[in-house]
């Protein structure tokens, strides 16, 4: 009863930041053909790599380089050879640029898992990579138990202690990523 009501809550906290379909077709489309104005859809359409990047962004947010050094971006770690410097101005869209990439080769090193690639390379952009490989959600997933509510939602702790909106993550990314 609890995982329903922590995969609700997670459901409910990604329909609160998009707006939910039309309550019928005509609805839609009459809205579409009145006005030009964007109408804003579920996460649910999106695909799984677009949902995961929308994840990232709303729990990571715009790193400001001067105050979170070595990140900058949306969480990006600055790597040897990169030309940024502390204090340097990152555009929103040179961040969205950098965590596409940084995402697609985190999902690239788990493409043998398959549809798990996604919610892997999500996670191990929050934990890093060596950690995923460790973690009991990796070992679960890759002998075909498909049960990793808890092993996922235990990577949720920050600096010894839970950490409530690690968890929340947790949650919205079991709930958009995850297809049991």
């Amino acid at each position: 009863m609890r995982k329903i009501l922590y995969i609700v809550i997670a459901m409910m906290s990604l329909l609160t930041s998009s707006q939910v379909f039309a309550a019928t077709q005509s609805c839609a489309k009459a809205q579409q053909t009145q006005s030009p104005k964007k109408i804003k859809r579920s996460i649910m359409e999106l695909t799984l790599f677009e949902r995961a990047v929308l994840i990232i962004k709303r729990f990571e947010t715009l790193h400001d380089s001067s105050r979170h050094w070595p990140y900058l971006g949306y969480g990006h770690r600055k790597l040897p050879g990169e030309k940024f410097f502390r204090g340097y101005k990152m555009s929103e869209r040179e961040a969205d640029a950098l965590l596409r990439k940084d995402l697609r080769k985190f999902c690239a090193l788990y493409r043998d898992m398959g549809k798990d690639s996604i919610l892997l390379g999500a996670l191990a952009y929050n934990i890093g990579p060596g950690a995923v490989n460790k973690s009991s959600v990796y070992k679960m997933l890759k002998s075909g138990n498909r049960n990793i509510f808890k092993a996922y939602t235990s990577h949720c702790h920050y600096k010894g202690k839970r950490h409530k909106g690690l968890l929340e993550r947790r949650y919205t990314e079991l709930a958009a990523l995850f297809i049991p």
